[in-house]
């Protein structure tokens, strides 16, 4: 017994290692925001869109109503390059944020498309719009006259069919030959789609038209 105290008592008599005081960690670091030619490490990004022959005559025409908003709010330096025939886009150092970008370029396209400025503009001030395009032949296979009344069941007399798919959709159409692009949020391009396939398919404007007021009320309960 007398050979284990002085053990036990060794044993009690170790000395506790002192615990780290809270305030002894060093303080945290604070990182300015990077600007947006920082995030790619001051590299320059560029965005190229052609110009289709017949969309040559409105650019020129409205110009300054694509250049004002890309340059002076978007802060993207925006040029014509008349030998590509393209609008070349690229950041600038005082660019306020990398995807500006990508949201002119977007807009630039739904131009060339065929969608008007104010419609087309959407796309920089809003987040959740897109452009989406098909063709007929997606749809049905349809050839010579069928192809041409499936266009006119589209558009409609004076283009009234579109313009009521339009208003009860919230979105925009644009019917190029046989290439159709919409430009809204992905909801509604959905609800328009529908319409326009089922009126490509042969269904007569008035059944389009009332199941178009069905979903249109149901999409406004919803919300």
């Amino acid at each position: 017994m007398s050979a284990e105290a002085p053990t036990t008592m060794e044993i009690e008599t170790v000395p506790s290692e002192p615990k780290p005081a809270s305030n002894s960690l060093p303080p945290k670091p604070k990182f300015e925001p990077l600007k947006a030619h920082e995030m790619s490490d001051g590299r320059v990004q560029f965005r190229k869109v052609s110009v289709p022959p017949h969309r040559y005559s409105p650019l020129k025409k409205y110009w300054m109503d694509i250049y004002t908003p890309i340059y002076e709010q978007m802060k993207i330096d925006v040029r014509m390059n008349l030998k590509a025939r393209k609008v070349e886009l690229k950041t600038r150092t005082d660019t306020p944020d990398i995807s500006n970008l990508q949201k002119c370029a977007d807009f630039v396209q739904a131009f060339m498309l065929g969608f008007d400025v104010p419609d087309a503009i959407a796309l920089l001030r809003l987040d959740e719009l897109y452009v989406e395009s098909f063709e007929i032949k997606d749809v049905k296979t349809l050839r010579g006259e069928h192809l041409s009344r499936a266009i006119g069941r589209l558009s409609g007399k004076g283009g009234k069919t579109k313009f009521a798919i339009e208003n009860a959709t919230k979105t925009r159409i644009v019917i190029a030959d046989t290439k159709i692009h919409m430009l809204g949020s992905f909801a509604n391009i959905r609800i328009a789609r529908d319409s326009l396939c089922s009126l490509i398919l042969g269904s007569p404007a008035g059944k389009v038209y009332s199941k178009l007021r069905q979903v249109t009320a149901r999409l406004a309960e919803r919300f």
